[in-house]
């Protein structure tokens, strides 16, 4: 078993929400990686990122990315960070991955001013702009697909996916 799609992406790229609409038209099963963590926590990201430091969450989101991609059917979206662990980066190479591309001013206008979102605290528009500097080059090499999602609507994303899906099935 393996996930039909995972995406990948900066905070504010739109996993979440291309991730559902893409899960409902293609009719399975939506998870977000950040959402398992939290609900084997009991408590949020933030919390986590306070109280057991941003190393421990990475150790933990290193073994639930493991883990949905031996284990999830459906489409998968992983934190903006995950791929910064070079296993998790081996894992993705036997996965359909999708890129979602945006630009920082639409990232920004996506994440406001980072409320719950620790890696933003101080500076968020600067901060996100290191972020997506750091962490394109490893997207891309992940991703068996790049899709760009400045100024268009979740559904058209998820068209574009599911015909992408279509193509390589």
């Amino acid at each position: 078993m393996a996930p039909v799609a995972v995406l990948v992406g900066v905070m504010g790229a739109g996993k979440t929400t291309v991730g559902t609409a893409l899960a409902a038209q293609l009719g399975v099963p939506f998870a977000d990686t950040d959402t398992v963590i939290e609900e084997r926590a009991g408590k949020p990201i933030p919390e986590i990122f306070v109280d057991d430091g941003e190393d421990t969450f990475r150790a933990m989101e290193r073994a639930v990315v493991a883990e949905c991609l031996e284990t999830f059917a459906g489409v998968l979206a992983l934190g903006g960070g995950a791929i910064l662990d070079e296993g998790t980066r081996k894992l993705l190479s036997h996965h359909r991955v999708i890129f979602l591309s945006v630009e920082l001013s639409d990232a920004v206008k996506r994440v406001g001013l980072g409320a719950g979102r620790p890696l933003l605290a101080m500076n968020p528009r600067a901060t996100l702009r290191h972020l997506m500097e750091q962490r394109k080059p490893l997207y891309l090499e992940v991703a068996t697909h790049t899709v760009t999602t400045d100024g268009r609507e979740p559904a058209d994303l998820a068209d574009e996916i599911a015909g992408l899906i279509a193509r390589r099935s």
